[in-house]
């Protein structure tokens, strides 16, 4: 299979269970890898056989930006059922990514990934 990956989007949003994340928001980072047969379009060269990435960006971007989760693996499972209901792909995988976060010690990042597939029951 193969796949678009749209790698290191960063967002500001008001996500996790404190009530100073929810209040101050923070920046989050968001992978999506898109899992589709893409034999079509690169023979073609017609966007039509593909999938518009803008329209994949604009989708994640509404759920971290507009929207307010507890925690970054219900950020992940809302673009994953959002995009697997919007376009032709056999599967999503997700990673968000919570930098900066404080767990009372050094550390880079926090990270979810998630991995759903068309007729899963997503």
């Amino acid at each position: 299979m193969d796949v678009i990956r749209l790698l290191g989007m960063e967002f500001y949003g008001y996500h996790g269970v404190f009530e100073a994340e929810q209040e101050l928001g923070q920046k989050f980072e968001v992978d999506v890898e898109l899992h589709r047969d893409l034999k079509q379009a690169g023979d073609s060269d017609d966007l039509d056989m593909t999938l518009n990435y803008v329209d994949v960006y604009t989708i994640v971007r509404d759920i971290v930006e507009e929207r307010t989760f507890n925690l970054i693996e219900a950020v992940a499972e809302e673009i994953a059922s959002t995009v697997l209901s919007s376009f032709d792909v056999a599967g999503v995988t997700v990673r968000v990514r919570k930098p900066h976060v404080s767990l009372g010690g050094l550390l880079r990042t926090v990270e979810v990934e998630i991995e759903r597939w068309a007729g899963e029951g997503v």
